[in-house]
């Protein structure tokens, strides 16, 4: 059974199918391809924009009427992501040495001080923990999220789906207008900087004020699923009649696109959740595994250039489902150990150092209610 940290547990339940999304896209790209699979997850970097929506979505949904005042929010999100962002540049950092690959001290920096997206040299976004440019993204979002919150939640529902179109429509507008900007530039200004990611969140925010507010998303879960597997299934020939050099390939659209998609998905699953309805996303095993994807994502794609680095790429098929094999319980068994012993240790003990959200006298009165996201989704 979830427990009561899981207030939706489908939305813990997916955090891990689109943590591993992303974790066969780095393998068929860095290891070697499989059939189907390969084919399928070779734009898995999309679940990257799932977890921007869902980090919207869950923030809207948590703090929506909360009054937690700005510094008392911000310091839970540092409790929350820093320190597997400290543990997991500290093991990237020493597989890059292994490796004996070059390691840039301002990139580690960069990394630790959560900026590494917003520089457009690639040594910045692959320096420290190539996965941690997200969490750049992420600390933008969570800066820019109280004054997102106090606009959205006053306003009408209709202005939340004149939100949702625009965002959706800038994406799509953002893509049509990426032929005008020099081509070096252009992988990080829609993949990576978090002022164009923002759409994807700010899309998050107004889902999860709508569903909280009793809107009943006219999409259910199973058809939602099903669109985002046909969207997936979609980019497949479009790869093969469109290299990955053009602007109009599915490398970029693949994210900038889904979003809406991601949204439906969302929305679909926790209003199952609200309902009391079987999802199949809240069984033990399913909650496990979504709370370890935070640092599953973080790990695994060091454990893939440590095992490609000793043993080499595999030459046949047997092969590379052997590593694949390797590399994914071997990665998820280090996420387990961190989520276990560190990230979830290490943001108790930040949270209480920190400030609290109930006042010094009530706090001696009553007990504090402790108003996070962690298990419902990863901010």
């Amino acid at each position: 059974m979830p427990s009561s940290r899981d207030r939706l547990p489908s939305l813990t339940g997916l955090r891990f199918w689109a943590a591993l999304l992303v974790v066969l896209y780095h393998l068929s790209r860095q290891v070697g391809t499989l059939p189907v699979v390969s084919d399928v997850a070779w734009y898995g970097r999309s679940g990257v924009t799932f977890f921007f929506v869902l980090s919207g979505f869950v923030l809207a949904w948590t703090y929506d009427g909360s009054r937690v005042p700005a510094k008392v929010f911000m310091w839970r999100r540092f409790a929350r992501i820093w320190p597997m962002l400290v543990l997991s540049t500290g093991l990237s950092v020493a597989a890059w040495v292994i490796m004996d690959h070059p390691v840039s001290r301002k990139a580690v920096a960069a990394t630790l001080l959560a900026v590494n997206a917003w520089i457009p040299e690639p040594v910045y976004s692959a320096g420290g923990n190539p996965a941690a440019w997200s969490l750049s993204d992420e600390a933008w979002f969570y800066l820019i999220f109280p004054v997102l919150l106090a606009a959205l939640s006053r306003r009408r529902s209709t202005s939340w789906v004149a939100t949702a179109v625009l965002v959706s429509v800038g994406a799509i507008a953002l893509w049509l207008a990426s032929p005008s900007l020099p081509q070096d530039v252009r992988g990080w200004a829609l993949d990576y900087f978090p002022v164009t990611r923002s759409l994807q969140f700010v899309l998050g925010v107004v889902a999860g004020l709508a569903v909280k507010r009793g809107w009943r998303p006219p999409v259910r879960l199973l058809p939602a699923v099903l669109l985002v597997i046909c969207w997936h299934l979609v980019l497949v020939p479009w790869h093969e009649a469109v290299p990955d050099s053009q602007w109009y390939s599915p490398y970029t659209a693949s994210q900038l696109l889904s979003a809406p998609l991601f949204a439906a998905l969302i929305c679909a699953a926790a209003r199952a959740d609200q309902e009391g309805r079987r999802t199949g996303l809240t069984g033990r095993w399913s909650i496990r595994l979504g709370h370890w994807s935070f640092a599953w994502y973080l790990v695994h794609e060091i454990v893939i250039r440590l095992v490609v680095y000793t043993g080499g790429k595999p030459v046949s098929g047997w092969a590379t489902l052997a590593v694949w094999a390797l590399v994914i319980g071997v990665s998820l068994a280090a996420a387990g150990l961190c989520y276990s012993y560190v990230e979830r240790p290490a943001e108790r003990l930040l949270r209480n150092l920190g400030p609290s959200a109930v006042p010094a006298a009530a706090a001696s009165a009553r007990p504090v209610a402790r108003n996070g996201t962690a298990g419902v989704g990863r901010g």
